[in-house]
């Protein structure tokens, strides 16, 4: 029987992870009172003899429930996967030929280089909601990437999105990464979710809102105040201001030719007041850059370091 490493606590878990660098960690999440935990264990030591290059872990739930609790494990027996400190993959209720395919299928995909799985988990976490797509959201380039932001928007679901035509690494190594041939691909907390069609029947059974929503006012407002790199909150939009100060603000903005979203705090209630408290910022618009509030109208117009901001942002000067 091969060697199955036992966790003991949460930095012995983060540890490990640690030192297993680009290699492919089991873990199984078990009780020793579910008794198919226990023959999953044996089914472990087994599977740690024939793949030597394979770290294989297990955690009991009961002693280390934070850990259990962080990556959601919510029935028993459960297995997951991980590469580079990422969790990659779960079974739940495995079995041996299902946690068999699932390592055959991970450990080969080792040749992806290293420093391209570090990449792509960063991009993946950029985001509550992260959409891996052909072009943008504003303007899609295939048909089924406009149709899942179409679904997300008529949700008024906030997400992030990465055009997989502007950097040929991400679009090389994708499919391979994520196990899923097909593009667009919606990711969620860092875990694939599943192409346009996946996304359809969420939409349908009313388990998109419940997945891709945040769980509370502030996870909604810091996913917010980073959907965009320079991200206006004001009365109205680009199109139609609805107050002088933020059509100040706009004709600002659009000055400095940096590209900016903007969200109608008049169209979202809770929003509106929430982000007041959020930011300890008590009137509108509120312009952030990179998800830290710069501030209102007044201290935009009056602020010298916001040239240099702008230079951070886009590379290049700003002539006011």
């Amino acid at each position: 029987m091969g060697t199955v490493l036992e966790v003991h606590s949460a930095q012995e878990f983060d540890e490990m992870l640690r030192k297993s660098g680009n290699s492919l960690v089991v873990v199984h999440f078990w009780a020793p009172w579910v008794p198919p935990c226990s023959r999953l264990n044996e089914v472990m030591a087994e599977l740690a003899e024939e793949y030597g290059r394979v770290t294989f872990a297990k955690l009991n739930v009961e002693a280390l429930r934070e850990v259990s609790k962080k990556h959601g494990i919510c029935s028993l027996p459960t297995i997951l996967f991980f590469k580079c400190s990422r969790k990659i993959d779960r079974l739940g209720g495995a079995s041996a030929c299902d946690i068999t395919e699932k390592i055959q299928y991970h450990h080969s995909s080792s040749s992806i280089p290293a420093r391209v799985i570090v990449r792509l988990n960063k991009l993946i976490s950029a985001a509550p909601c992260m959409l891996f797509m052909k072009g943008s959201p504003q303007e899609p380039q295939c048909g089924f990437s406009k149709r899942i932001v179409g679904i997300l928007n008529d949700h008024k679901i906030i997400f992030s999105s990465f055009d997989i035509f502007s950097d040929e690494e991400v679009r090389q190594w994708l499919k391979t990464y994520s196990n899923f041939r097909k593009v667009p691909q919606l990711y969620v907390a860092g875990e694939l979710v599943g192409g346009l069609d996946i996304v359809k029947e969420l939409s349908q059974s009313g388990e998109l809102d419940r997945m891709c929503k945040a769980k509370n006012l502030d996870d909604r407002l810091k996913a917010l105040t980073n959907k965009a790199t320079v991200m206006l909150f004001m009365k109205g939009n680009k199109q139609m201001s609805k107050c002088g100060f933020s059509r100040q603000m706009l004709n600002i903005l659009t000055r400095t030719g940096v590209e900016f979203e903007t969200f109608n705090v008049l169209e979202d209630l809770e929003i509106r007041q929430g982000l007041k408290s959020y930011s300890k910022w008590p009137t509108y618009p509120q312009l952030y850059v990179k998800g830290e509030l710069v501030g209102g109208l007044d201290t935009v117009k009056e602020e010298k370091d916001l040239i240099k901001l702008w230079q951070n942002v886009t590379g290049r000067s700003l002539h006011w």
